[in-house]
């Protein structure tokens, strides 16, 4: 009762919310004493606060033991020094907070939201630290755990969109650390212990390898304390080796997969931007008018409207720590995957020589800066960028200087990265789907 009516209080600006213009964010910054880099934003829109903790210590990190990053993420809250999984769980419910995990290829994260009466923002704050700090990997769990990730990806060898992933990250980044799936596979994740958990949380969960969002109702005061609390105990540990560079293919390659299907799906790219990246705005507008504004794009255009060879074709760019992959997209008819493949490469070709007009380049600025408040419209957006921002090094005004960066990119900005920067001579096509008809 005392959440609901705590809550209640609040009924109005939670409604009026999303219609709120998003104004420039005041991003504070500073370390821990044992390193942690500490991102706050004081907001009192809301009486909630939003907590992200993101460690170096995703699928990049593990070494030859595939599966090893993803498995200690999603087992740290199955209990801890002074809490049972029931006990996390119960804590996170009854103080009305909502609680997840997740390992990527870059990073491992834990996010946390809660109100910010301190009757309820501290118990669940309280687990949180006790998760990051003291995990115990029951053995249980661990073995509960282990069977289900096991069930998974024998059910990942049956979706279609899954296989090709797989197939076009490992051709594409062959013996570089993003080239394997974070779900491991079936032969490396039988071979782990809970023991390997141990050592790999003991690794990389730590101070220096840690950086702390926290975005909401608090003052600079209670954000200090509440970083404190989070990863104040945590050793300070040492920041990871970079990591190697993701380089191109040295020509192209096409890799054609068996599957059946009626459809092939297909996958096309190369290794393309990191974060920070100086090409990252005139790449990122110029693929708005590629492939990455849905239907209106050129590729969505050509490929569905015109020739009606897929419901759904796309392109982006997935920046990373090293450089993630460039990557066009598409599903279509296996009968109608060789002219779908040729449909493409006259696209990509023609874009890379030409850009795009006067016209597509002002219409694409209007959208994405039209569009952008939309992605910062809540506290959780807000700490999710402040998060990339802080792991990544990006400037601190980043957010608010992103539309005007977007209104300066010319149409020869945009021609000269691409054409320096994508090189469908040096592309990775894979196609998954019935091979011979």
């Amino acid at each position: 009762m005392k959440i609901l009516n705590y809550v209640g209080r609040w009924l109005p600006l939670f409604l009026l919310w999303p219609s709120l213009l998003w104004a420039e964010l005041n991003i504070q910054h500073w370390q821990t004493n044992n390193g942690s880099r500490v991102y706050f934003v004081e907001t009192h829109d809301l009486p909630m606060v939003d907590i992200r903790v993101v460690f170096d210590a995703g699928s990049a990190r593990e070494g030859k033991k595939y599966g090893l990053a993803s498995m200690t993420n999603a087992l740290m809250p199955a209990g801890s020094k002074n809490y049972t999984e029931d006990q996390l769980a119960a804590t996170f419910e009854d103080n009305g907070a909502e609680f997840s995990n997740v390992s990527l290829r870059d990073m491992s994260v834990f996010t946390l939201r809660s109100l910010s009466d301190s009757e309820l923002l501290t118990p669940v704050t309280d687990a949180l630290s006790d998760i990051l700090l003291n995990p115990a990997f029951p053995q249980e769990a661990f073995d509960r755990d282990l069977k289900r990730a096991l069930v998974g990806l024998k059910a990942e060898e049956q979706n279609q969109g899954t296989v090709t992933s797989k197939v076009f990250m490992q051709t594409l980044y062959n013996e570089h650390p993003y080239a394997h799936s974070p779900s491991g596979t079936l032969e490396t994740m039988q071979s782990l212990t809970r023991e390997d958990l141990a050592i790999f949380h003991s690794k990389l969960f730590s101070g220096k390898n840690s950086i702390v969002v926290i975005v909401g109702d608090l003052d600079l005061v209670a954000a200090k304390n509440l970083a404190n609390k989070l990863v104040g105990r945590l050793p300070e540990g040492e920041t990871p080796k970079d990591l190697p560079e993701a380089k191109l293919v040295s020509t192209a390659i096409k890799v054609e997969t068996e599957f059946p299907s009626s459809q092939s799906h297909i996958l096309i790219g190369q290794p393309g931007i990191k974060r920070n990246d100086p090409d990252y705005f005139p790449l990122y507008v110029g693929n708005h008018v590629l492939g990455g504004s849905g239907l209106v794009s050129r590729i969505s255009k050509e490929i569905r409207e015109n020739r009606g060879l897929a419901y759904s074709a796309y392109s982006y760019f997935n920046p990373m720590r090293e450089a993630g992959p460039f990557l066009i997209g598409m599903q279509t008819k296996n009968e109608n995957k060789s002219e779908g493949l040729e449909v493409i490469k006259t696209l990509i070709r023609d874009f890379i020589k030409n850009g795009p007009t006067k016209e597509e380049l002002q219409h694409a600025k209007s959208n994405i800066i039209g569009g952008f408040p939309l992605r910062l419209d809540s506290n959780k957006k807000q700490a999710e960028y402040v998060a990339m921002i802080g792991f990544y090094n990006l400037p601190l005004d980043y957010l608010n200087t992103f539309s005007a960066k977007v209104k300066e990119v010319s149409l020869e900005e945009i021609q000269d990265a691409w054409q320096r920067r994508i090189l469908p001579e040096k592309f990775v096509t894979v196609t998954v789907g019935k091979q011979a008809l």
